[in-house]
C-alpha cells in the first residue's frame, strides 16, 4: 500500500514537472520570438541589400542569358518577399525565355508565374498559366514541381471554398498532382518528403504524415523559409493529435524563421495569433495577428487578407475589452483607495499615471478603428464600381447592337420605297439606287461587328461556352466569322435579351428557327435544359 502511495506521488511529480518545463520552454520560445519581431526591420533591410546586389549585377548583364540568370535570381529574393516584384520579375522571365527561344525556360517560367499567382490567391489565372505549359520539355525534377504547384492550387481552392461539395471535386484531383509529382522525385530527398508530407495531410494520415515531416525537419540544409513551411505542417498534425504544447512551440519556431528569412507570404504567425487567442493570451494573439495583416499587406496576399480581416476584428475586440475590463478594475480600486486617507496621495499618483497610459491606448484603438472602417468603405466604394462598370459594358454592347439594328430595319425600309420607283416606272434611279446597297452585307457586317465588341468584352466565352459539351461536340466557328449562330443566339442571352421574337428579329430568323437553335444546343450539351442558361450568364466579363 505504501509503494502503491510513492509511485502515484512519484507519477504526480512527473507530470506537473514536465507540463512546467513545457510551459517554460513556450514562454522562452515566446519572448525570443518577440525579440526577433522587435528587429523585423533589420532582417528586411539585410533581403533588401540582397535584393539591391542583384538589381546592380543587372545593369551589367548584356547577353539575354545572362538576363535571364539575374532576372531568375531576382524572382527569387523577391517570391516570398513581395507579389508584385516577384510578378514582375516572372514576367521578364517569361520574355526573356521567348527571345532564347527555350521551351525548357519558357516552361520554368510559366511555373514561376505561376507560383506568383497562387501565392497572391489569383486560383483562376494560376490553373491558367499551368494549363498553358509543355511539360514534355521539363525534365523530371521541374515536372515534380509542376504537379505540386498544381496539387497546392487544387488544395489552397478548396481550402478558400469551404466548402465540401468542392472539397470533394478539387482534392482528389490534388492528391492525383501529388501521386504525379512524387513518381519523379527519388525517395528520402527533400522534395519526396516534402510531397509526401502534403499528401499525408489532404489524405489526414497524420501518423505517417507525423513521421515524414520529422524526418524532413532532420535533413541538412534546410532553408529558414523550408524548415518554417514544414514546420508549420507539422505544427497542424501536433494539434490534430492532441500533443497542444508540441504544436505551439513549432509553430513559434516556424515563425521565427519566417521573419528572420523577411517571408512575408506566411501563414505560422497568422495559426499562431489564433491558436493563443483560443488559448486566452489576447496580447499576445494581438500582436501576432497585426503582424500578420501587415505581413499579408506587404506581400499582397488577397486569399489572406481576407482570411485575416475575419480574425482580426474579433482578437480586437477582445483586447479593447480587456483594456476596459483594466479601466474598470482601475476605477474600483481608485474608489477604495479614496477611503483609504493615508495612502490618498501615493495611489493617486499611481492611478494618474496608467490613466493617462490608457487614454493613449484608447487613442490609439480609436484611429485604428477609424483606418479600418475607412479601409472598408473603400473596398466598397471599389465593389461598387466594379459592378457599375460591368453593367456599363452590358448595356452599351445591347445598345450598340440595338442601333446597328434599327438601322437595316432602315435600309430595309429604303428597299421598299425603290420598290415603290419601279412601280413608278423611275427605272434608272431606282437601278443607281439598288445596286449600290447589299443588305446581306450589312448586316454580316453587324454582326461581325457585334461578335468582335462582345469577344472583347467576354474574351473567355467561347471556352466556357464549349466547356458545357463533351469533347469532340463542341460548336465549331465557321471560316471567316468570329462567332457562329449558336454562339451568337446565346451571346444575346448572355447580355440579358432573352425574348426569343426580340432575338429573331435581331439575328434575322424566324422564331421557330431560334427556337429550334436553343433546342439543339441544349440538348447537345450534357447540362440540364433548365441550367443551361443560368451557367451562360455566369460567364463573367474581363
Amino acid at each position: 500500500m505504501k509503494l502503491l502511495k510513492l509511485l502515484v506521488l512519484i507519477n504526480y511529480c512527473f507530470f506537473f514537472g514536465f507540463a512546467a518545463h513545457a510551459q517554460s520552454t513556450t514562454d522562452s520560445l515566446l519572448n525570443e520570438l518577440n525579440t526577433v519581431l522587435a528587429n523585423k526591420q533589420f532582417y528586411v533591410n539585410k533581403k533588401q541589400q540582397e535584393i539591391n546586389k542583384l538589381t546592380k549585377q543587372l545593369t551589367g548583364a548584356k547577353t539575354p542569358a545572362e538576363k535571364y540568370n539575374m532576372y531568375d535570381a531576382l524572382y527569387e529574393q523577391y517570391k516570398s518577399f513581395s507579389y508584385d516584384s516577384a510578378y514582375t520579375y516572372a514576367k521578364k522571365l517569361q520574355d526573356i525565355s521567348i527571345q532564347l527561344n527555350s521551351p525548357l525556360l519558357i516552361a520554368s517560367a510559366k511555373m514561376k508565374m505561376a507560383f506568383t499567382l497562387l501565392s497572391s490567391g489569383l486560383f483562376k489565372e494560376t490553373f491558367e498559366k499551368l494549363n498553358s505549359i509543355n511539360i514534355q520539355s521539363l525534365p523530371a525534377s521541374d515536372k515534380a514541381d509542376y504537379y505540386f504547384i498544381k496539387a497546392r492550387s487544387y488544395f489552397d481552392l478548396s481550402d478558400y471554398d469551404r466548402s465540401l461539395d468542392y472539397s470533394d471535386l478539387y482534392d482528389p484531383q490534388g492528391i492525383k498532382c501529388i501521386d504525379s509529382a512524387m513518381s519523379f522525385c527519388k525517395p528520402g530527398t527533400f522534395s519526396f518528403l516534402q510531397f509526401k508530407g502534403l499528401k499525408d495531410l489532404q489524405t489526414r494520415d497524420y501518423n505517417d504524415g507525423r513521421a515524414t515531416y520529422v524526418s524532413l525537419l532532420n535533413l541538412p540544409g534546410l532553408t529558414p523559409h523550408q524548415f518554417a513551411v514544414n514546420a508549420s505542417c507539422l505544427s497542424y498534425i501536433y494539434e490534430v493529435k492532441g500533443s497542444q504544447e508540441e504544436s505551439l512551440q513549432l509553430l513559434i519556431r516556424a515563425a521565427i524563421s519566417d521573419i528572420e528569412s523577411a517571408t512575408k507570404e506566411t501563414v505560422a504567425i497568422y495559426k499562431l495569433a489564433d491558436i493563443l487567442y483560443k488559448k486566452g493570451d489576447i496580447d499576445h494573439a494581438y500582436i501576432y495577428i497585426k503582424q500578420a495583416m501587415d505581413d499579408a499587406t506587404f506581400y499582397g496576399a488577397l486569399q489572406r487578407q481576407v482570411r485575416i480581416s475575419s480574425m482580426l476584428p474579433i482578437i480586437e475586440a477582445q483586447w479593447i475589452n480587456q483594456i476596459e475590463h483594466q479601466k474598470k478594475l482601475l476605477y474600483t480600486y481608485s474608489f477604495i483607495i479614496t477611503l483609504l486617507v493615508i495612502f490618498v496621495l501615493v495611489f493617486a499618483y499611481i492611478i494618474f499615471k496608467q490613466l493617462k497610459k490608457l487614454r493613449i491606448a484608447d487613442e490609439l484603438i480609436k484611429a485604428a478603428n477609424i483606418t479600418l472602417q475607412e479601409n472598408n468603405k473603400s473596398l466598397e466604394e471599389l465593389n461598387r464600381n466594379l459592378s457599375t462598370a460591368n453593367k456599363i459594358k452590358n448595356e452599351y454592347i445591347g445598345y450598340y447592337f440595338n442601333i446597328n439594328s434599327m438601322y437595316i430595319e432602315k435600309l430595309e425600309s429604303f428597299q421598299k420605297s425603290i420598290d415603290k420607283k419601279l412601280s413608278s416606272k423611275r427605272y434608272d434611279d431606282a437601278q443607281a439606287t439598288v445596286k449600290n446597297l447589299n443588305l446581306e452585307n450589312e448586316r454580316q457586317q453587324l454582326f461581325h461587328t457585334f461578335d468582335k465588341v462582345f469577344l472583347r468584352l467576354f474574351p473567355g466565352f467561347i471556352d466556357k461556352f464549349n466547356a458545357l459539351f463533351q469533347q469532340g461536340e463542341e460548336i465549331c466557328i465557321p471560316d471567316g466569322q468570329l462567332l457562329s449562330t449558336e454562339h451568337r443566339i446565346f451571346a444575346l442571352i448572355r447580355m440579358g435579351i432573352h425574348d426569343n421574337d426580340r432575338i429573331a428579329k435581331l439575328l434575322g430568323y424566324s422564331v421557330n428557327t431560334i427556337y429550334s437553335y436553343k433546342n439543339r444546343i441544349k440538348n447537345k450539351s450534357f447540362i440540364s435544359n433548365e441550367e443551361f442558361e443560368h451557367r451562360i450568364m455566369d460567364i463573367e466579363a474581363v
